[in-house]
């Protein structure tokens, strides 16, 4: 994984490349590989608290926030549940993509406009929307923005 836990950079926007399969073979089991501006951390535990507000600034304080004003960080990585924070600059945008799974995303901070099909979604901070797998949407980032991207994967039973 590279150094945005989530996120990958093309010469616009942002798209997820963290939320494709359920779980990767080579994931260590229960940490992230970290990365030269983060460390492995936790991501699989019987009970796992989670620091939203350290971890938002976290992400502004790191390189790939400072230069491209976008970054990610993977909270929760189990075989039927992923929880990323990702957060965005004014005007970044995650490009048109599909889930393979049931997702929400709550917006923490900010505004986000999100383009589902042919209908554009306003996205205030506090506000939840949910889709279900194969969507096609986008993120735009109308202001600042942090949001939870949560993924459920069926479990595998």
């Amino acid at each position: 994984m590279d150094d945005t836990d989530g996120i990958r950079t093309g010469d616009r926007g942002a798209e997820t490349d963290d939320t494709r399969e359920p779980y990767a073979a080579d994931d260590p089991a229960g940490r992230t590989h970290g990365s030269a501006q983060r460390p492995a951390h936790q991501v699989v535990a019987p009970l796992l608290a989670v620091d939203l507000p350290m971890e938002t600034a976290q992400l502004y304080s790191e390189e790939n926030w400072r230069q491209a004003r976008h970054n990610a960080k993977t909270l929760v990585k189990r075989p039927d549940l992923r929880v990323v924070l990702i957060a965005l600059g004014r005007g970044e945008r995650m490009d048109k993509h599909r889930a393979p799974a049931p997702i929400s995303i709550h917006t923490l901070d900010g505004r986000l406009r999100l383009r589902v099909g042919a209908r554009a979604v306003d996205l205030p901070a506090g506000h939840v929307l949910v889709l279900e797998p194969d969507a096609p949407h986008d993120v735009e980032a109308v202001e600042e923005s942090v949001f939870l991207l949560t993924i459920a994967w069926p479990a595998p039973y």
